[in-house]
């Protein structure tokens, strides 16, 4: 048996290694190449202090009070060449990956499904030769290469470990991918893509959680309600607002409601903000967020969506005087270039 343990770096970089029983995690990031910063590696110095946001570990005693308090202790920090993982874990490491002579990870695929869902709304499915080699966190993102060496970032809409990698793209006119793909791309065509990136993703779900989506940032949420309904640990309430501009963009609801099936304590409600709209719930997400929806800040708050939307609900909540036990976002770009933050 081994244990599946992220590495988040802090340019966003994801690299999963696997740890033995018993085995450091320095220890099996070395065995895999990937150098984390170290000077002494006996719990002496607190050059590998790193985070653990999540999964069950051991740190044992043999460590220095000036390497890690036990103050930093109780908030999660560890000393990665004293942390024995029982179980999968989540890590950020405090530097950049370059530092640990890393590059993201580059894989050859194939194009498997391209889906023109909706005049505005393009599903790309990817498949890999070996599904297996690609592990990311839900809610991460991957850049999708061009054949002009251009890249668009986009984010999964899948679970990892599926078959096909899957994305929902903006058809923007005029975008350089939105024209490959509706112009150029054929069934079986070879792409490409680094990845996985992000600080956008599911945490262990320990309190009720509310995702909001706006246009195509409904993927990364996706692929976290992909998660929670295939493991079925949690029962927790989730309830899902999810926003767009018009009726062409409102897109996988068909979806939404087959999750809803598979994880009976999923709720969601769409809403169109174009006045024409034939859709029976107009206006943006916070004009759908009830006070019962906010429960007084004691919930986990996954956002993604353009950067209006994102400040939108930003103030909406400062202006409610609410302040989330975590607040997970991600502004997306017309150029589709992500970034992600958390609070």
């Amino acid at each position: 048996m081994s244990y599946r343990v992220a590495l988040n770096f802090e340019d966003g970089v994801t690299r999963v290694i696997e740890v033995k029983p018993m085995e450091t995690v320095m220890d099996a990031a070395y065995r895999q190449k990937v150098n984390l910063p170290v000077d002494c590696s006996d719990g002496v110095c607190g050059t590998c202090k790193c985070r653990c946001e999540q999964g069950v570990f051991d740190l044992g005693d043999d460590f220095l009070e000036e390497a890690l308090s036990e103050d930093e202790a109780q908030e999660g920090y560890v000393l990665s060449c004293q942390m024995v993982p029982s179980g999968d874990c989540i890590v950020s490491v405090p530097v950049p990956s370059s530092s640990c002579k890393l590059t993201p990870a580059e894989f050859a695929v194939e194009v498997s499904t391209l889906d023109r869902v909706s005049p505005t709304t393009i599903r790309l499915g990817l498949t890999l030769p070996d599904p297996g080699t690609l592990d990311f966190l839900p809610g991460q993102y991957v850049n999708i290469a061009l054949p002009d060496g251009q890249t668009r970032s986009y984010s999964f809409s899948s679970a990892p470990g599926a078959s096909e990698a899957s994305f929902l793209i903006r058809n923007v006119p005029g975008g350089a991918m939105s024209t490959h793909l509706t112009e150029t791309v054929t069934l079986g065509e070879k792409m490409s893509f680094t990845g996985p990136y992000g600080s956008f993703f599911l945490r262990q779900v320990q309190r009720p959680v509310l995702m909001l989506a706006g246009g195509t940032g409904l993927a990364p949420l996706l692929s976290m309600l992909e998660v929670v309904a295939e493991t079925g640990e949690t029962s927790q309430p989730v309830h899902l607002v999810y926003g767009v501009t018009t009726d062409d963009d409102l897109v996988e609801v068909a979806r939404l409601e087959a999750l809803s099936q598979r994880l009976p304590n999923l709720t969601f409600a769409c809403c169109v903000a174009d006045e024409a709209s034939v859709h029976p719930q107009k206006g943006y997400v916070t004009h759908h967020l009830s006070d019962a929806d906010l429960r007084g800040g004691d919930l986990d708050v996954y956002l993604c969506g353009p950067p209006a939307m994102v400040e939108a609900v930003r103030n909406f909540l400062a202006e409610k005087n609410i302040v989330p036990a975590s607040f997970h976002y991600e502004k997306f770009t017309p150029a589709d270039i992500s970034t992600s933050e958390a609070a």
